[in-house]
């Protein structure tokens, strides 16, 4: 069984899910509220440049402004092209505050961070990828039959002219296309180009110059490729849509388009949906009986293996190989699963063995080879860590689908009943000795208050007789457990 892609299409929402072999491997949300940003081409405004930073902000239009670091800019404020090493260059040379600037996102905004920007516009269609003003050739490198890398370059070198000022790479997706299919994308691709021009002179600023397309179109240019079999959609207009689409981009996958008109939940297939919700989950379960614990933090991502209940057959050394085997897999589909990018560090359970150790890592990388994000994975630690980057442009399934807890503020953790019950002695005791009162009041959860009367009860006792006063408690039901209030009467 190969890729299926399932389209889910509601009237604020869109999802994708690509999966292989029946299992679920990438999702893909889209809403109305929150379309990302990404690949968008926006007319801006330069609002501050910081000299101390090599960088610019950019008014594009959004809540927040954009950054545009200096290596991100290849035409200056004047139209010339900027000098190739910008570590060097004084960005005031390069922009100026208050001008305008054509710019693309290349990184959506992330938390509290406004989007990731670059003057280096790339246009993608289905075989290649158009690098205005920029000529030069490239072809993808996860294409890896040699004789057709040399074809595709042999067959681009004839298709564009010798003074053609733009340049093209090939995408992944053009392994076996014919010289037809990629001079029909290299002409669309120029005509979208100048258009994008035309609609870019003059007008206000800031403004948005160029959407990419819907993530219903969005899939099939991106991520279909010769392992799918098959794409269900369904929603009668998205699939007559996708099917317009195919039929003027990719015509060999137009058969393979269906609009899906069972009862039942097209996500319920597979069990998408079960899938999802436990991709928010810390923990996820190996079917040995180990599990692997997954923490999302701003700075990194960290995933630990544990054995957990699985014992194994023959000594230690074996178990915590076979552990770590069944993790890599696990992890690498994890990965694409919650889209988490940035650094990753991954604890695998020590092992003496250093052939086990390059086997481990050896399957790692190859379950990681059909992932659609650029990664790196770097040698073992002297910590015996596994430290790794992925490309991150979107915002992470945690944060799409998430806010942080209005009670723990995202810690992932609250005072227990306890240490709320010690806070309050110490206030009460605070309170004595500064004012007087006939009566004491405690408004607390009602966890804290069961705690009072029954292993704490002494302890309030003993603060009676301290104080010389009574004390009143009152559940409050729409307390956190760890607010609390000790009101003086």
């Amino acid at each position: 069984m190969g890729e299926e892609l399932l389209v889910n299409v509601t009237p604020r929402e869109t999802r994708a899910a690509l999966l292989e072999s029946g299992v679920l491997q990438e999702i893909f949300i889209e809403r109305e509220a929150r379309r990302g940003f990404l690949s968008n081409i926006y007319k801006g405004q330069v609002s501050r440049v910081l000299p101390g930073m090599q960088a610019a902000f950019i008014d594009i239009g959004l809540q927040r402004t954009g950054f545009l670091h200096a290596s991100d800019i290849s035409i200056t404020a004047d139209g010339e092209a900027a000098p190739d090493n910008g570590d060097d260059v004084d960005i005031r040379n390069l922009v100026r505050e208050g001008g305008p600037v054509l710019v693309q996102v290349i990184k959506d905004p992330l938390g509290t961070k406004g989007a990731r920007l670059t003057t280096s516009v790339t246009l993608p269609s289905r075989y290649l990828v158009m690098m205005p003003d920029k000529p030069s050739l490239g072809v993808s490198s996860r294409i890896d039959d040699i004789e057709e890398r040399e074809r595709l370059r042999s067959t681009m070198e004839l298709l564009v002219p010798d003074d053609c000022p733009h340049g093209f790479i090939v995408r992944t997706a053009a392994e076996g296309a014919p010289l037809e299919a990629l001079n029909a994308d290299m002409m669309f691709l120029t005509r979208l180009w100048e258009a994008i021009c035309k609609e870019a002179e003059g007008g206000e600023v800031p403004r948005l110059v160029h959407d990419d397309l819907p993530l219903t179109v969005r899939v099939l240019r991106d991520l279909v490729s010769a392992d799918i079999e098959r794409i269900r959609v369904d929603s009668e207009p998205a699939y007559e849509r996708m099917k317009r689409f195919a039929s003027m981009f990719l015509p060999e996958m137009e058969p393979i388009i269906e609009h899906y008109k069972s009862r039942r939940p097209i996500f319920d297939l597979y069990g998408v949906e079960d899938e999802i919700s436990r991709a928010l989950q810390r923990r996820v379960e190996l079917k040995s009986g180990g599990y692997i614990i997954v923490d999302q933090t701003e700075a990194m991502t960290t995933i630990d293996v544990n054995t957990g209940g699985f014992v194994g057959t023959r000594n230690l050394e074996d178990t915590i190989y076979r552990t770590n085997l069944e993790a890599a897999v696990a992890i690498a589909r994890q990965l694409r699963l919650r889209n988490l990018g940035g650094i990753i560090i991954i604890d695998f359970i020590d092992m003496n063995d250093a052939e086990h150790r390059e086997q481990v890592m050896a399957l790692l990388d190859r379950s990681l080879a059909q992932d659609h994000a650029r990664y790196q994975i770097m040698p073992v630690s002297n910590l015996g860590l596994v430290e790794m980057t992925r490309k991150r442009t979107r915002e992470s399934l945690e944060h799409v689908l998430c806010m942080p807890c209005p009670t723990c503020k995202g810690s992932g953790s609250v005072r227990t009943p306890e240490t709320v019950c010690y806070e309050i002695y110490r206030e009460i005791l605070r309170q004595h000795r500064q004012f007087t009162f006939d009566e004491l009041l405690i408004l607390a959860h009602q966890d804290v208050i069961e705690l009072f009367l029954d292993d704490e009860s002494a302890a309030l006792a003993e603060l009676e007789d301290i104080t010389g006063k009574p004390m009143r408690l009152q559940a409050e039901s729409l307390y956190k457990q760890h607010q609390f209030d000790v009101v003086l009467i």
